[in-house]
C-alpha cells in the first residue's frame, strides 16, 4: 500500500469551490475560495485557497501525495448526454450551452488539475490525480469526522454523477451505500425549483426561503403531494416532470408549474405576498415530510441509532430541528459544511480511510479543532495590515478586549469579531462573526436593513453557552454548527394579549415575543449555536462575560459579511466591511477600533483602500 503524505480535496466548478488538506488522521486546512476571491459561491478552480493552504501550512505543492476531486467527470457527463438524448429536440438549447464548458475543460479535467497546479508550482502531477464520486465524498464527509465508529449515513442533496439521494452505512474505516434515489428526481432540485419561483437565486437563496417559510401556511402541501411527486412510504418518490424545466431548459419551473399555483415565477423585485409565503411554507413542510420518511424507514431497516447527515439539504435547519424532535436517532451529527463545498473534505477522507483502508483510530477528529480550519492572521500581521490603511486602533490585553467587547454589547453597540482561524462551511461560528444584544428588540431590524443591507424577514442566531441551552430553548442537545432550529422556551415568551401571534406578516418578526426578540423568528423559533469552551475558548468567554453582567447566556452571531458579499477572511476584508456598514466597533484579534475615529464611510473607496494594501 503507497504511504500518503499529504492528501488535497478538490471541490469546484459547480458552486463552492474549496480545498481541504489532511495529513494521516489530521484535518490540517480547508478553505472556500471565494473567502480570498471575494467572488460570492465562486466555482472556479481554488487555485487561491490552495495557495494560502500551502503558504499557512509552510509546505510545499510537491511535498503533497494526492489531489482527490469530488466527483467523477465522466459519469456525469454520461448523465447529462442521456437526458439531452432522451428529450430531444427539447433540450438542445441547454445542450448547446453546455457543451463547450465540457469539452473545454469539464470533460478534460485531469488535464485542467494539472494545469491549475504547474502554474502554482512546477512538478510532476499526472500520477497524483484521483476522483472520488460526489455522494461518497458527502458521506464521508459526516462519517469520518464524526464521533461514531458506526452509523447510519444519508446524502441528500441536487444531483452529483446521477445519484441525488444515498442512503449508507459506515463502520469503522468502511462506507457501504445501501441505496440511492437517482436524477431527475431529487429532493434538492424540487427545493431549489421553489427557490427560483419564488424569486431567489438557486443554490444560494435556499436560505431565505427556509426563512421566510414561518410566515406562511402549508396551504399548498396537498397541492405539491398530488402534482409534482408521487411520494412513497420509503420517502423514495418520482418528480412529475412536466411540471419542471431543469432537464430540457434554463429555468427550474414551467408554464404548467405557474398555472397550478396561479402565478408567474416571482421577480428579485416584487414585493413579497402571502401567497409567496404560503409557497415558502409548504415545500418546507413537504420538504420535512420527505426526511422524516427517509429517516424512519433507514433507522428502522438497518437497526441503526446514530445519524450522519450530509449534502445541501442538511443545511436546512428547520428540517434538521424536526427531525431532532421525532427521537428517531438517539444521535445525530451534521458536518458544517455539509454543501458541495464539503465534497473536498470528503473526498480527501474517502481516499485516506476507504481506497486506502487506512484503519480509523482517530474518532471525532472534528473533537478539537471544530470547523476552524482556515487561516488565522497573527497580532504581528494584523497590526501590519491595519497600518496599511491608515486604520486608528487601540490595543488591549485579552482580558480587557473581553470586558470592553461586553459592554459594548450591552450598550447597544454592532461589534465586528475577528478572531483565530477561518471557519469552513457557510455559517460564522465565532471567529468571522458580527455580534450585538439579543435582548434589543430593535436589533434585529438594524442589523438586516442597515448592516447586513438584506431582507427584513430574515431572522438571527442565538449563541449560547452550551451548559444553558436547555433553560432558554425547547433543546437539549449540542448545536455547535448551527444546524439545529429549536423553540424558545415558554417562560422565556413574553404573552402579550395585544400581540396577534396568527398574524405573520412580514413586519411582525419586529413584535416583541420573548426575553431575547432580535433572536427570536415569528414562529418563536431560533437556529442555536452552542458553544463550549474547548473548542472556542475567546468566544466562550465573551458570552459568558455577557451573562454574568446580564443574566442571558446568549448573544446574536450573525456572519461578517454584508448582503451577497462573502464572509471576511483577512484583516483587510473586515476592515472594508467595517467602514461600509453601520458595523460600529470593529475588534481583530486585541486591536479595538471605533468606527467613528476611522474615515468617513462617504469618503473612502476600495479601490483606495487596495492602493494602500499594495
Amino acid at each position: 500500500m503507497t504511504t500518503y503524505k499529504y492528501i488535497v480535496g478538490v471541490s469546484c466548478y459547480y458552486h463552492d469551490s474549496s480545498i481541504t488538506i489532511i495529513k494521516n488522521e489530521e484535518i490540517l486546512f480547508a478553505l472556500q475560495e471565494e473567502r480570498i476571491t471575494r467572488i460570492k459561491n465562486d466555482q472556479s478552480f481554488p487555485k487561491e485557497s490552495l495557495k494560502e493552504a500551502i503558504r499557512y501550512l509552510n509546505i510545499s505543492l510537491n511535498d503533497i501525495s494526492a489531489f482527490v476531486f469530488y466527483e467523477k467527470p465522466l459519469l456525469k457527463f454520461e448523465r447529462l448526454m442521456e437526458g439531452y438524448l432522451g428529450t430531444i429536440p427539447f433540450g438542445f438549447k441547454s445542450f448547446k450551452m453546455a457543451l463547450p464548458d465540457w469539452t473545454g475543460k469539464k470533460l478534460f479535467l485531469k488535464r485542467d488539475i494539472v494545469k491549475n497546479l504547474q502554474s502554482i508550482e512546477y512538478g510532476k502531477y499526472d500520477e497524483k490525480i484521483f476522483f472520488s464520486e460526489h455522494h461518497l465524498s458527502h458521506l464521508a464527509s459526516s462519517f469520518y469526522p464524526s464521533p461514531f465508529e458506526e452509523s447510519l449515513l444519508i446524502s441528500l442533496d441536487g444531483v452529483g454523477e446521477i445519484s441525488t439521494s444515498s442512503i449508507a452505512l459506515g463502520k469503522k474505516n468502511e462506507i457501504e451505500i445501501k441505496e440511492e434515489l437517482e436524477y431527475p428526481h431529487s429532493l434538492g432540485l424540487l427545493y431549489s425549483a421553489f427557490t427560483y419561483f419564488l424569486g431567489f437565486k438557486v443554490n444560494e437563496g435556499e436560505y431565505k426561503m427556509m426563512g421566510l417559510a414561518p410566515y406562511g401556511e402549508p396551504v399548498y402541501k396537498d397541492l405539491i403531494l398530488k402534482n409534482l411527486l408521487d411520494l412513497k412510504d420509503d420517502g423514495s418518490f418520482q418528480l412529475n416532470l412536466k411540471y419542471f424545466n431543469f432537464i430540457t431548459g434554463l429555468t427550474m419551473t414551467n408554464k404548467k408549474f405557474n398555472d397550478l399555483f396561479n402565478m408567474k415565477p416571482r421577480n428579485k423585485n416584487e414585493k413579497i405576498n402571502q401567497n409567496h409565503m404560503n409557497i415558502a411554507s409548504s415545500i418546507q413542510n413537504v420538504t420535512e415530510l420527505i426526511i422524516s420518511k427517509i429517516c424512519r424507514y433507514a433507522a428502522k431497516k438497518y437497526n441503526q441509532t446514530n445519524l450522519c447527515l450530509s449534502g445541501g439539504v442538511a443545511l436546512n435547519c428547520v428540517a434538521n430541528g424536526k427531525l431532532y424532535k421525532e427521537k428517531i436517532f438517539n444521535n445525530i451529527w451534521i458536518q458544517p459544511a455539509s454543501g458541495d463545498a464539503g465534497g473536498s473534505l470528503g473526498a480527501a477522507l474517502a481516499f485516506f480511510y476507504f481506497d486506502q483502508k487506512n484503519q480509523r483510530r482517530n474518532v471525532s477528529s472534528f473533537e478539537n479543532c471544530g470547523p476552524f480550519l482556515g487561516p488565522d492572521f497573527n497580532l504581528e500581521e494584523s497590526r501590519a495590515m491595519l497600518e496599511s490603511m491608515s486604520a486608528n486602533y487601540e490595543y488591549f490585553d485579552e482580558e480587557k478586549i473581553i470586558d470592553k467587547t461586553t459592554d459594548e454589547i450591552i450598550d447597544g453597540k454592532i461589534i465586528g469579531w475577528f478572531q483565530g482561524r477561518t471557519e469552513f462551511g457557510p455559517r460564522a461560528l465565532g471567529n468571522r462573526s458580527i455580534l450585538a444584544d439579543p435582548r434589543n428588540k430593535q436589533m434585529q431590524k438594524i442589523l438586516n436593513l442597515k448592516t447586513k443591507f438584506r431582507e427584513g424577514f430574515r431572522p438571527f442566531a442565538p449563541a449560547i453557552l452550551e451548559s444553558e441551552v436547555n433553560n432558554w430553548f425547547e433543546f437539549d442537545s449540542e448545536s455547535p454548527y448551527m444546524l439545529m432550529v429549536g423553540q424558545v422556551k415558554s417562560d422565556k415568551l413574553i404573552h402579550d394579549n395585544d400581540i396577534n401571534v396568527s398574524h405573520k406578516s412580514l413586519t411582525s418578526i419586529n413584535n416583541l415575543r420573548s426575553k431575547i426578540p432580535a433572536v427570536t423568528h415569528v414562529d418563536n423559533s431560533a437556529r442555536i449555536q452552542t458553544v463550549n469552551k474547548n473548542t472556542n475558548k475567546l468566544f466562550y468567554k465573551l458570552i459568558n462575560n455577557f451573562y454574568k453582567k446580564t443574566g442571558v447566556p446568549l448573544i446574536i452571531n450573525t456572519s461578517f459579511n454584508v448582503n451577497d458579499e462573502p464572509i471576511v477572511n483577512s484583516p483587510i476584508d473586515a476592515y472594508k466591511c467595517f467602514l461600509t456598514s453601520n458595523i460600529d466597533i470593529l475588534i481583530v484579534n486585541n486591536f479595538f477600533l471605533r468606527r467613528d475615529l476611522q474615515y468617513k464611510k462617504d469618503t473612502i473607496k476600495f479601490t483606495e483602500l487596495d492602493e494602500k494594501v499594495s
